[in-house]
């Protein structure tokens, strides 16, 4: 628990905060304003982190919070009221926070309680910087084999395509051994790599990959350069600014390159930006409570709750062996296993009905209270946050051996940090991702081992 109170953090600002929270909004419950002051503590820790190691934990703990405390809190003080149907919070607060509160804060228990120095998170600088000068070009071919995945990707389904998948990110890791290893940052490499991303996500309209890979760049960046207090805070109220834009804009653009056939790029998020400004303006009540839902994995959580066990029982655990069928089995042993974003298995245990081609995720949490029920699910939750620390840990032990393994974490964990994702997918991709990072160290050890520390005469 050393990692949740007795690190670097300004309790003072957080209690102002906190304060400020209070007389601003009078009118919140207490329940909801002990959920945004444990989503206020854990943000404040993954700003104070950045800079000192690569923030897994802490974003797992953030991520989680903005969408089961945030989006949920937002939702019940007054933007519910602009939702229809399955999109509005199902079950009253005081039911909700009931069995989330307890489960989210298990779960953040559970990921701090063996942390120690935030094993698994911390980066070796100079064993980096002596590696990458000993393999001046490996950073380079990692990028080189993410572009090329990227493209290859394309061309597979299923679990080939999903291995080219990961593949391409190892782009973002060679640049990563880039700036820890050179002296001077390379401008082309990374608009090479940060360019593509952005390009790829103006052409699908999905922004989570931009956003996600920025957060780890910055506090890549922030490792080597140590910055200041004061240019931490800038440079995180712009990316807090840059989401919020996003998230306002998402919809409309969606609409105009999906649903209208214009060509995702420039031109088109301009255009939405011009046609935003002339309606109602970008920012308004209704436009805010449209992207809350992106922000607001609750409203699942309660359809969850109100439709189990009422209309379907609860599975006792009977559902974690598909789960855990799914990411470990090839399709090709298990032919019938299940889909990321599974639309019968959603609508089996949400009750919301979906079109077809729509995926969505039931989240972890939902999956907790599925299996087990309120009190079961909190429990489930810290062992779910506890597995994750361990895997954490084990990335520590083996980079004794190996000190870029830990610079791999924001691959492995790129999935499981989205709590709207199922439990399935999260599995499958960390499990994976471990596999594939295994699998290419143990044939190349010999390349990606350190040399040994020379012995004491």
């Amino acid at each position: 628990m050393h990692s949740l109170f007795k690190v670097h953090f300004n309790w003072g600002i957080y209690l102002i905060l906190g304060l400020l929270i209070r007389l601003v909004f009078p009118n919140l419950s207490w329940l909801c304003y002990f959920a945004v002051m444990i989503s206020l503590h854990q943000f404040m820790l993954l700003f104070y982190s950045i800079g000192h190691i690569i923030p897994v934990r802490y974003l797992l703990g953030s991520f989680m919070c903005l969408q089961m405390f945030i989006g949920p809190t937002l939702a019940y003080n007054g933007l519910d009221k602009f939702q229809r149907g399955y999109m509005k919070m199902q079950v009253p607060y005081q039911e909700y926070f009931a069995y989330v509160l307890p489960a989210v804060i298990l779960f953040i228990i559970g990921l701090h309680i063996r942390a120690g120095l935030m094993e698994g998170e911390y980066v070796e600088e100079e064993k980096v910087k002596k590696f990458v000068n000993k393999n001046p070009q490996l950073p380079y071919i990692f990028v080189g084999i993410g572009f090329v995945a990227s493209v290859a990707a394309s061309f597979f389904r299923s679990e080939l395509g999903f291995i080219f998948y990961l593949l391409s990110g190892f782009k973002f890791i060679g640049t990563f051994m880039i700036i820890l290893g050179s002296r001077n940052v390379k401008p082309i490499v990374l608009a090479a790599v940060y360019g593509s991303v952005i390009a790829t996500s103006l052409s699908r309209a999905m922004f989570h990959d931009l956003l996600t890979w920025v957060i780890f760049l910055g506090s890549v960046f922030a490792i080597k350069y140590k910055p200041r207090l004061e240019v931490k805070a800038m440079f995180a109220g712009a990316f807090v600014l840059l989401a919020v834009f996003i998230q306002m804009i998402k919809g409309d653009y969606r609409q105009a390159t999906w649903k209208e056939g214009e060509e995702g790029g420039i031109e088109a998020l301009q255009k939405t930006i011009e046609e935003g400004q002339e309606k109602k303006g970008i920012i308004n009540m209704e436009k805010l409570a449209v992207s809350n839902i992106r922000i607001n994995q609750g409203y699942i959580v309660t359809n969850i709750m109100k439709h189990v066990p009422a209309k379907e029982p609860h599975a006792n655990g009977q559902e974690l062996m598909v789960f855990m069928e799914a990411p470990i089995l090839p399709r090709i042993i298990a032919p019938n296993k299940l889909n990321a974003g599974d639309r019968e298995f959603f609508m089996k245990y949400s009750g919301m009905r979906i079109a077809r081609g729509t995926s969505m995720g039931l989240s972890s949490v939902g999956d907790g209270y599925i299996n087990f029920g309120t009190i079961g699910g909190a429990i489930f939750m810290l062992i779910y946050g506890m597995f994750f620390s361990e895997v954490l840990r084990l990335y520590k032990r083996f980079s004794k051996y190996f000190s870029i393994l830990i610079l791999f974490t924001p691959l492995v964990f790129y999935y499981p940090i989205r709590p709207d994702c199922e439990l399935q997918t999260i599995l499958g991709h960390l499990f994976k991702a471990s596999f594939l990072i295994i699998f290419i160290f143990q044939v190349w050890k010999y390349n990606f081992r350190d040399d040994p520390e020379p012995s004491a005469a």
